[in-house]
């Protein structure tokens, strides 16, 4: 039996040191600098905007030149293409100017390297369209933007649940604890005649209940640590412990209003300038293009080799007058885009305003709510204090001591919970006016 108590004890002590290795003490700033650093939306929202970036370095071709360079082997006994191939090579002769050899030539063999070169010099549709590009690149970075400071927001409410996980636990412990106290009052009692058994059970499924808070709040610290884990991109999962505890912070809310200098409103604004460049580009589209053209060739008659050459270069004027009406339905589709960017971005803002106001009065209420709470916690501090002590000299009915019990338990639980909604509701604010 001894032997046996030994065991459980080692088993116990443990088990204690298993679980002290999980935890894992943290800050916030800590948290918020592994989020930076890796995050996985974070990194989404940067190869968005690469992905932008590389659309607007494709409009380069705008300005800068197509080169091109081929080498082409070809045998013929085409009477055009072997007289062309021999001009090309600058060895016709007097000979091939025979009826007979024009009519009827002997295979020719042409090896051509040519170096081509295509310079844009008026595309008007190109440069509205490199416009689009670039708004919808600025767009996509100051949506990276945005996106690190929802996480800077989610990183304070998350870390702000893990504090109020640990109040929690902390308060049902001290209850468990209370009400094993009264459990054993209880029995004593009952012993010296002074309750009945029916009191006694109500004291027990009193600690019954409180052990089943103490297991799910417990729970929710290991729920808001692993949800913390996740914000960092960290495959661990350990339990965290917050490094300071939850108390009430300060903010004044006279002045905040929701600006349009905000990262996401300009990002609406932005795409909304992208859609009208692109509309102008396809308006544009109806003019003409001018581009400049030039090429230089080697010809021979045997491979990689170029005893002869020549060049060629010019201009180009084109235009596309009419291509079925295409042009038509997509210069009105970027028509409508453009005006419905337009509505979407006046949504935004209204819908962003809105928030605020909710979000202001939602601020007031916790405010409010935070003095309630606070008096009410002492009151039922108080009164389960009066009650105790009655119940320790008999004058005390047990289902009232155990009302008592319960509602200061509870009422502890709901001013922290208020902090909470306290702090959220100034975190909430000032990433809705950032």
């Amino acid at each position: 039996m001894k032997k046996h108590s030994y065991i459980s004890f080692f088993l116990f002590l443990t088990g204690l040191l298993v679980s002290a290795q999980d935890l894992v003490p943290i800050t916030k700033s800590e948290v918020q600098t592994k989020v930076s650093d890796h995050n996985t939306a974070i990194k989404i929202s940067e190869e968005e905007f690469n992905q932008a970036r590389a659309d607007y370095r494709q409009t380069n071709a705008v300005f800068l030149p197509n080169i091109t360079a081929s080498h082409t082997a070809m045998a013929t006994t085409n009477p055009l293409m072997a007289f062309g191939s021999k001009l090309n090579q600058e060895i016709l002769s007097a000979n091939d100017f025979s009826p007979a050899l024009l009519n009827d030539p002997s295979q020719i063999e042409n090896y051509a390297t040519k170096l081509e070169i295509q310079q844009p010099l008026l595309n008007f549709d190109g440069l509205y369209q490199r416009k689009a590009a670039k708004s919808k690149m600025d767009a996509m970075s100051l949506q990276t933007e945005r996106t690190e400071d929802y996480l800077i927001f989610e990183v304070d409410k998350s870390y702000m649940q893990l504090q109020l996980a640990y109040k929690a636990v902390a308060v049902l412990e001290k209850a468990l604890e209370a009400a094993d106290v009264n459990k054993k009052l209880a029995e004593d009692s009952f012993k010296q005649g002074y309750l009945q058994r029916a009191d006694v059970l109500n004291v027990e499924v009193r600690v019954t209940e409180i052990q089943n808070q103490l297991q799910s709040a417990k729970s929710n610290v290991q729920n808001a640590s692993n949800y913390l884990s996740f914000l960092m991109n960290d495959k661990t999962y350990v339990v965290y412990i917050p490094a300071d505890e939850l108390t009430v912070s300060t903010l004044t809310i006279e002045d905040k209003t929701v600006s349009e200098n905000r990262s996401d409103i300009k990002a609406m604004q932005l795409a909304s300038n992208a859609y009208e460049a692109m509309n102008k580009a396809d308006k544009m589209a109806f003019l003409p293009r001018l581009n400049a053209f030039g090429s230089y060739e080697l010809y021979d008659d045997q491979l990689f080799q170029g005893d002869a050459n020549g060049y060629l270069f010019g201009a180009q004027l084109s235009w596309d007058i009419f291509q079925g009406s295409k042009r038509f339905g997509k210069a009105q589709k970027s028509k409508s885009e453009f005006e419905k960017s337009k509505l979407e971005y006046s949504q935004y803002v209204s819908q962003s305003n809105l928030e605020l106001n909710k979000a202001k009065r939602a601020f007031l209420d916790s405010k409010n709510k935070l003095k309630l709470s606070a008096l009410a916690m002492e009151q039922s501090e108080e009164s389960l204090r009066i009650r105790t002590n009655r119940f320790k000299e008999g004058l005390e009915k047990t289902s009232d001591l155990l009302l008592a019990d319960t509602q200061y338990a509870q009422k502890q639980l709901e001013y922290y919970q208020t902090i909470f909604e306290y702090n959220y509701a100034q975190a909430y604010l000032q990433f809705l006016t950032k």
